[in-house]
């Protein structure tokens, strides 16, 4: 089933000021560790027909975990291998209503592995904006296996489990410009 957006057709360009790339991941099989990506771009395409598409790249050197350490060791060939492989990417395969929300599927790149994902998509609507056009909100959340996208380190504990789990929950709110 195809969805049409519920806003208008254009080019809605996201913005980093006002839009946030999040995650979180077990740490020590008892507590979360959150960060975000500060550096990402990525634009909704939304045709005269109201198909919309989405492309968006988030560059991995931004990560930040508020922890310069740790930082390093995710970038490291240990997790991303950043020096290979600077950037993921998403690209939208489709979007399905789902009650009053709808599901965005697409295609992830991570550390050079495509796999189809699926995030849960709230549409939180368009505002005229302060004077420099029309601006959409939408949050979006998915969890990733980090072992499917080819990081596999296994950091076991001493007593049972690992230092780091295997499910990653990736959390978007964005803010999206239309283009003039």
């Amino acid at each position: 089933m195809t969805v049409t957006a519920p806003i208008p057709a254009g080019t809605w360009t996201i913005d980093p000021a006002h839009s946030t790339v999040g995650f979180s991941v077990k740490h020590l099989m008892v507590s979360k560790v959150r960060g975000t990506f500060d550096t990402f771009t990525g634009a909704i395409t939304v045709a005269e027909d109201g198909t919309p598409s989405v492309r968006a790249e988030v560059d991995v050197t931004s990560i930040n975990t508020r922890n310069e350490q740790r930082d390093g060791h995710v970038k490291s060939a240990d997790f991303f291998d950043a020096e290979q492989f600077p950037t993921a990417a998403f690209v939208s395969t489709g979007v399905e209503a789902d009650g009053d929300d709808y599901v965005l599927t697409g295609d992830f790149t991570l550390k050079g592995v495509t796999r189809p994902v699926a995030l849960e998509l709230e549409f939180n609507g368009v505002n005229p904006g302060m004077g420099n056009g029309p601006v959409a909100g939408f949050e979006a959340k998915t969890v990733l296996s980090r072992k499917e996208f080819g990081i596999d380190i296994e950091m076991p504990l001493e007593g049972g489990g690992v230092v780091v789990g295997d499910k990653i929950t990736i959390v978007l709110e964005i803010e999206a410009g239309l283009a003039a």
